[in-house]
């Protein structure tokens, strides 16, 4: 077996509305082979993952997988259920799973749900490797794999405060992102996108960050202030800590000025003698050491959230508890099989380390670690009280004595720090303090809230949904409004004519398209970019008051959504355009795809469906959210039966598009003064004005809004590449337009039609990437209402010889005996070039274009102008052939 690739959706997805990783891998030698044909296979992947027996796979109950097994099920299947049961060993709980064949012998799809994709990717990789050991008796190191796997997990997943801080927030909907592969969370969308890094907001002050770094200058701030501090200097000399030490005569703490955790503090010093090694140990952290006052008492972490305090701990330092029978070394062994201690911060507390630290603490106690307290004994092994080496915490919120609340609160607003850790020593917390009886000792920016969420003793605090408050204070928004766009023709245009709407209310919108990502009118990145990517440059821009995102069907197979709920989602039009892609074999596989937009939508969320394609008028009985239906005809069946359930539609009538709501009706803008539909002859782009205004209306638009904005949208200014005119010198006209499947070419057929009463010259092409049959259908269809023909190529060949398509087409055009009126020039320029030496007195020409900027200099070389009326006269509507 081998592994192909990987592909990680991020986001909602054709198989789960939860990110998922694809594994596709090449069986080989297994190919059509099943776990029965394998002697022993079953009995060796049961006997080391016997968890196993627990899933319940088609059955529907437990056993059902181990049914499977014995009765015969191919190799990709076991794969995905023995990743499944290694995740759960993981402590992940998720057991979605599919294993799906693509589409040549061999070959499958393993999909797993994925809330991490670094360890996903290695759980696949090593359930492949140990279920070919299995089938080939050999020995594979599972056990070995599982433990770099938690490893892997430790190193990778979300520190304890990250994760609490993004499950509050995803308790509060607010839509959460990890940026990268640190503690960088995103936090909301556009105008309203924030971070959060650790418990550092997008509010934390760089200034108070370096102040509260530095220790001396943290202390000398709040000696300013009135707060007691411990009497210390700063240096680089242990000289000078030993000055200190017989100077005041007092026990004297050694700590790294630059440090964290705990790290290189030794306390309670006395004797010259312990200072060397002490200076020595906070050297090896930071080569300027704190040489302070060791003030005796209580350790207490006072946390500060926006001049509140949300939580106060007291914090114990790592020890053991004799028993009279046990050394020390086997004490701390059995406190690290407590079930909530880990590495580093997995768990809620962390396991005792023996490292320097601890050994020089049980030195100065003069015992090692092979003692044995007695019964009762408590033996320290560390100064420091973190957590993070070994220390526990015991809640105290409700004890504390409102002086050292308004001193938490003083020490907070001195360093300038919206969400705080304050360290103090003090004899009681619940006692009113005096200056000898106290002292801050740290200030700490970012502080860790793992011992406020887990204390060992007393209640647990929900400091995370504090800092979430802190960020969104309850009744701001999160969100921006965001409509989706998906569909085979008309999405475009839709997402253009959505964005003209919202920007005309003043909204700073931004948009994704075929043509590049814009806010306001701002290109930021040209493309085609209508993918889950470009969807995120849109929403993590802090600009961005409302999103129209074009959401194409590859982006949505490959990569997923890239957002979570929309407020809108629209289906323009559904064909089968990309049967033959992507595994894609039928039309059904097509809306299966596409009608993630309206399934993933807000609990306020509309879809907009087209009621002329029966296919996504039977879509909408399988949706939960409501349902706006547009059409053509006022008497479409659908809408009829849509509006007496209490529904609403839009749909033309009488030369008007028509707002209805159960009996109710409106007219909102008369289809003539709309110039994208070319005087009405363009009838395609009313499916596209009636999707914009049933997301506007849904948004809060008024109708008045919609109308204006619909007469001032242009195709020269805000619609390129669809349906653009231009005047020659001769007033001749040329419409340029990205047709490229059989709707296409026959909407813009019947427009020409009703412009001019016959067919008119053209230019051909399609993208190369479609099925043979769909090029020749859509070819017969440009015979139906175009001549003379030249087939021209797109320059991007989409893994088609130079010249195969043109010859496809011009066959396809042959067999509706019109072949002596085809002709070919593969380069996009030159056929239009030709096209018009040929017919100058035509009134009329369509260019079908793979890219609109050639073409326009093109025109403009010769003297044509781009404008938005063109002035024919309109003759009957023309029935195709």
């Amino acid at each position: 077996m081998k592994v192909i690739h990987y592909r990680y959706l991020d986001g909602p997805n054709v198989y789960l509305h939860r990110p998922v990783l694809v594994m596709r891998i090449d069986l080989e030698d297994f190919t059509e082979r099943e776990s029965y044909e394998y002697r022993g296979f079953v009995e060796r992947v049961l006997a080391a993952l016997p968890g196993l027996y627990d899933h319940h796979c088609a059955a529907g109950r437990p056993g059902g997988f181990v049914e499977r097994l014995y009765g015969g099920t191919y190799f990709g299947h076991i794969i995905e259920h023995v990743a499944i049961e290694m995740l759960t060993r993981l402590g992940y709980t998720s057991n979605f799973g599919k294993t799906r064949n693509a589409l040549f012998p061999g070959i499958y799809d393993i999909i797993i749900e994925c809330k991490n994709e670094t360890v996903v990717r290695s759980v696949l990789q090593v359930a492949m490797e140990f279920v070919e050991a299995c089938a080939k008796q050999y020995a594979y190191p599972l056990e070995e794999q599982m433990i770099q796997l938690r490893k892997l997990v430790a190193r990778s997943e979300l520190g304890p405060s990250t994760a609490a801080i993004a499950q509050a927030a995803a308790r509060r909907q607010i839509p959460v992102r990890r940026v990268g592969a640190g503690s960088l969370l995103q936090l909301g969308y556009g105008k309203f996108r924030r971070y959060v890094q650790a418990t550092m907001t997008q509010m934390t002050s760089a200034i108070g960050v370096d102040i509260a770094s530095d220790k001396a200058l943290t202390k000398q701030i709040l000696d300013e202030c009135g707060i007691r501090t411990p009497l210390g200097v700063v240096t680089e000399k242990v000289e000078e800590a030993l000055q200190f030490l017989q100077t005041h005569n007092v026990p004297i703490a050694l700590k790294p000025l630059h440090g964290n955790q705990g790290r290189g503090v030794t306390v309670d010093i006395r004797h010259p003698r312990e200072v060397e090694a002490a200076f020595a140990f906070a050297q090896s952290i930071s080569r300027a050491v704190v040489v302070e006052e060791y003030v005796r008492g209580r350790q207490y972490r006072l946390l500060v959230v926006d001049q509140r305090l949300v939580a106060a701990a007291e914090r114990v330092p790592a020890h053991v508890v004799g028993d009279g029978v046990h050394a020390i070394q086997e004490l701390i062994e059995r406190v690290n099989l407590h079930p909530e201690r880990g590495e580093d911060h997995e768990k809620p507390l962390t396991r005792i380390v023996v490292d320097q630290a601890v050994l020089r603490q049980l030195e100065r106690q003069k015992r090692t670690l092979r003692d044995i307290p007695r019964y009762g004994e408590r033996v320290w092994l560390r100064d420091s009280a973190n957590l993070s080496t070994g220390g526990i915490a015991i809640d105290v919120s409700c004890d504390v004595n409102p002086f050292f609340e308004r001193l938490a609160l003083r020490a907070a607003r001195a360093v300038s720090l919206d969400v705080c850790g304050i360290d103090l020593i003090a004899e009681d917390i619940a006692q009113r303090g005096d200056p000898q009886s106290y002292a801050v000792i740290e200030v700490n920016a970012a502080p860790g809230i793992r011992m406020h969420h887990h204390p060992s003793m007393g209640e647990s605090r929900d400091v995370a949904a504090a800092l979430v408050d802190h960020i969104y204070p309850r009744g701001m928004p999160s969100r921006i409004p965001i409509v989706s766009v998906t569909g085979t023709n008309g999405k475009t245009t839709t997402t253009r004519l959505i964005r003209h709407i919202l920007r005309e209310t003043g909204l700073t919108v931004g948009m994704t398209s075929t043509e590049g990502v814009y806010v306001d009118e701002e290109c930021v990145l040209a493309g085609d970019t209508t993918g889950p990517q470009s969807a995120r440059i849109v929403l993590s821009d802090p600009r961005v008051e409302a999103a129209v995102l074009e959401t194409a069907r590859g982006g949505i197979q490959r990569a997923g959504l890239g957002y979570d709920v929309a407020d809108v989602g629209i289906i323009t039009s559904l064909a089968d355009d990309h049967i033959g892609q992507d595994g894609i074999t039928s039309v059904a596989d097509i809306i299966k795809i596409k009608s993630l937009i309206v399934e993933c939508l807000a609990t306020t969320g509309l879809a907009v469906l087209n009621a002329d394609v029966p296919a996504l008028v039977e879509l909408a009985e399988a949706l939960r959210h409501p349902v706006a239906f547009v059409s053509r005809y006022a008497d479409n069946p659908v809408i009829t039966r849509h509006l007496a359930r209490g529904g609403m539609a839009f749909f033309q009538r009488d030369g008007w598009l028509v707002e209805a709501a159960g009996s109710l009706e409106w007219n909102v803008a008369r289809i003539a003064d709309i110039p994208i539909t070319i005087g009405g002859a363009a009838a395609f782009h009313v499916i596209n004005c009636l999707c914009a205004i049933a997301a506007a209306r849904h948004l809060g638009m008024t109708r008045r809004v919609c109308a204006d904005a619909l007469h001032t949208f242009r195709s020269d200014r805000h619609n390129p590449g669809r349906s653009n005119v231009f005047r020659m010198k001769s007033g001749q006209y040329v419409i340029c337009d990205y047709g490229h499947n059989t709707e296409g070419v026959r909407a813009i057929g019947e427009m020409a039609m009703r412009l001019t009463g016959r067919r008119v010259p053209c230019v051909i092409g399609f993208p190369g990437d479609r099925d043979n049959r769909i090029l020749e259908a859509a070819a017969q269809a440009a015979a139906d209402y175009f001549f003379p023909i030249f087939v021209k190529e797109d320059g991007d060949k989409r893994g088609r010889r130079e010249g195969e398509l043109a010859n496809l087409i011009s066959a396809a055009l042959a067999r509706t005996g019109r072949a002596e009126h085809v002709t070919i020039e593969l380069d996009e320029v030159e056929a239009l070039r030709e096209m018009l030496r040929k017919h100058p007195d035509e009134p009329l020409l369509i260019m079908f274009h793979e890219k609109l900027e050639p073409v326009r200099s093109a025109l403009i070389e010769q003297g044509a102008v781009e404008v938005s009326e063109l002035k024919l006269a309109a003759q009957r509507t023309f029935t195709a052939m």
